[in-house]
């Protein structure tokens, strides 16, 4: 099936990466870098030093008024009443059958005001579900989509708050991990820096509106040149947030799978309710039927999305949600659902390839500490 590319949207940056001779592919209905000079160097410039990614493709809801607070904790499984101003959050948004409708970050302002960021795939199946519950509760609030709106660069490694201190009079150091300021930055003076991130080498999530986009893009890149700085595509952010164990929505995660199946019971709490949350609680207390693990392989070989996983004498146990080969490692990892009983450490499991059945063992997440 050939892809319409004159069909897909295209980030401000556009142009930056082909100047840049990134490689396009689709993603998310966008034209997105996969890689410019390669996803191993690209991979290992942020775990060494730092790298930069438009993740522009993300969506951005802004919801406004007297009831923010209480639709946003009504929609996320994570304790939002536990947050304070200029706060972020890790959350999933639980649907009504016992999955998720995405999972996201939610900014906190104030208590009457939020932003939560979804991502690119899920923009208007979120956006149909948030002023669904909206509505159907009654929430005296004003939501807004400014997706098409704002710019999204994520710059991360070690390397990351030298490279940013340069373009701003905000305290980067002062902004504690999941916390977030705003001011000037990179010749802007409406800028959101948000200490954040999907790679684990630690770095900043830059949020600016659309016309300022190329400017920052060239001021990061000129403020980098001293650390080697290099763009980064979506082959790099997947390689590295894999090496994390983090979930990747439509992978790891989507419309069928619970936060608690998925790892995720960190951040589905009880304390205040939200959608669907006694299938959660229960689902909490009996087990799960079946759990998302981590596994490196042991022969030789690649796990990819929905490759079968089996036991020694061939039966299903599970699917490959994730897959790759770790550049920092120097080894295959994967992750997948697996019956309870397959999801402790060092369990052996099997990877159907093709018609190869090849060897793996179960292993804590993260692959890399």
């Amino acid at each position: 099936m050939s892809i319409d590319t004159n069909a897909l949207k295209r980030t401000k940056l556009y142009n930056k990466h082909i100047e840049l001779g990134a490689k396009m592919v689709p993603f998310a209905g966008f034209d997105m870098p996969v890689q410019y000079e390669g996803l191993t160097p690209e991979h290992h410039a942020v775990r060494n030093s730092v790298g930069m990614f438009d993740v522009s493709h993300m969506g951005e809801f802004s919801v406004k008024g007297k009831d923010a607070e209480a639709l946003v904790a009504w929609l996320c499984s994570n304790n939002v009443g536990k947050m304070v101003d200029m706060q972020a959050q890790y959350n999933c948004m639980p649907n009504d059958e016992g999955g998720v409708v995405d999972d996201l970050i939610v900014y906190r302002w104030s208590a009457e005001e939020y932003t939560l960021v979804v991502n690119g795939s899920n923009i208007a199946k979120d956006w149909d579900w948030v002023m669904k519950q909206r509505e159907a509760k009654g929430f005296d609030c004003e939501v807004e989509d400014q997706s098409d709106d704002i710019s999204l660069m994520a710059v991360q490694g070690p390397n990351a708050e030298k490279v940013l201190q340069k373009l701003t009079d905000v305290d980067l150091s002062a902004i504690k991990f999941y916390h977030f300021d705003a001011g000037n930055f990179g010749g802007s003076d409406d800028v959101i820096i948000s200490n954040t991130g999907y790679t684990g080498s630690g770095g900043f999530e830059i949020y600016a509106w659309n016309n300022d986009a190329e400017m920052i893009w060239d001021a990061i890149m000129e403020a980098g040149k001293e650390y080697a700085i290099v763009p980064c595509g979506l082959g790099a952010r997947d390689t590295l947030r894999l090496e994390k164990g983090y979930c990747l929505y439509g992978n790891d995660l989507d419309d069928t799978t619970s936060p608690i199946e998925a790892g995720l019971g960190w951040i589905t709490k009880f304390a205040e309710p939200f959608n669907n949350q006694d299938y959660h609680k229960t689902l909490k207390e009996n087990g799960p039927a079946r759990k998302l693990v981590g596994f490196e392989m042991i022969d030789r070989g690649i796990p990819r999305q929905h490759y079968e996983l089996v036991d020694a004498a061939g039966n299903t146990i599970g699917e490959v949600t994730s897959g790759t080969q770790s550049p920092s490692l120097g080894k295959a990892i994967g992750m997948g659902y697996v019956k309870p009983e397959f999801a402790k450490s060092d369990s052996e499991i099997y990877v159907q390839v093709r018609k190869k059945t090849l060897k793996a063992k179960v292993c804590k997440l993260p692959f890399l500490q």
